[in-house]
């Protein structure tokens, strides 16, 4: 699963109703992730800490996926035991989760290895993670191993760059970004440019090598 890639349409059962991707999708930004198996301690934690930060992605028009290889049924009874775990989540459990026995939407989305897919004692989907953009391409991807939890403000500040460096190209945002932090100028944009496109104005830092390639603005 390559960055850029189209995601392709497909239907499925989820907990909140039966989907076509591309419909539930709409003109949003999708965050599609993936669990190894239902009533597991990580991943409980993760979809909890993630219905929790739920009005943090509605603001900025992201929509939550979750999927699993489990039957819907488990998949309603792991949540009633996430929202027990999960005192703060508001109101009913806000996004769905794909129930997905046949594995071949795992297999279709890179999440599985193809020579286990019908074996239910090996084949545990990876934790990937997808951030997907209004134009169905693959943003953004993330593998976490099993013994590791995702965190929830990384997934939100990667929308945050995503968005931005959707709306403005020409800017790409450093190490430790967050909004509201400068943001390096993509070395493609000429000096003559600058202010053009940042009217409030441009650091430049001089560097050893004389090379004239660390150029930052807040102008954004």
């Amino acid at each position: 699963m390559r960055l850029g890639k189209v995601i392709p349409d497909f239907q499925a059962q989820t907990t909140q109703g039966p989907i076509n991707f591309y419909d539930f999708q709409g003109d949003s930004w999708v965050v599609l992730f993936s669990h190894p198996a239902d009533f597991t301690p990580v991943c409980t934690t993760e979809l909890g800490r993630i219905a929790v930060h739920f009005p943090e992605f509605q603001k900025r028009n992201t929509k939550l996926l979750a999927h699993s290889c489990d039957k819907l049924q488990s998949h309603t009874d792991w949540v009633n035991d996430i929202k027990s775990y999960c005192l703060d989540i508001p109101g009913d459990f806000p996004y769905p989760i794909i129930g997905d026995e046949t594995r071949e939407l795992a297999v279709l989305l890179d999440m599985i290895d193809e020579d286990q897919k019908d074996d239910p004692d090996t084949a545990k989907t990876v934790r990937a993670l997808y951030i997907i953009g209004p134009d169905h391409k693959l943003k953004l991807a993330m593998l976490y191993p099993m013994s590791t939890g995702r965190n929830v403000d990384e997934i939100l500040r990667c929308i945050d760059s995503l968005q931005l460096s959707a709306r403005l190209p020409y800017v790409a945002t450093p190490a430790n970004w967050t909004p509201g932090d400068k943001v390096m100028i993509v070395p493609s944009v000429k000096d003559e440019d600058l202010a053009k496109l940042f009217p409030k104005g441009v650091d430049k830092v001089a560097m050893p090598s004389g090379e004239n390639y660390v150029r930052t603005t807040t102008d954004y």
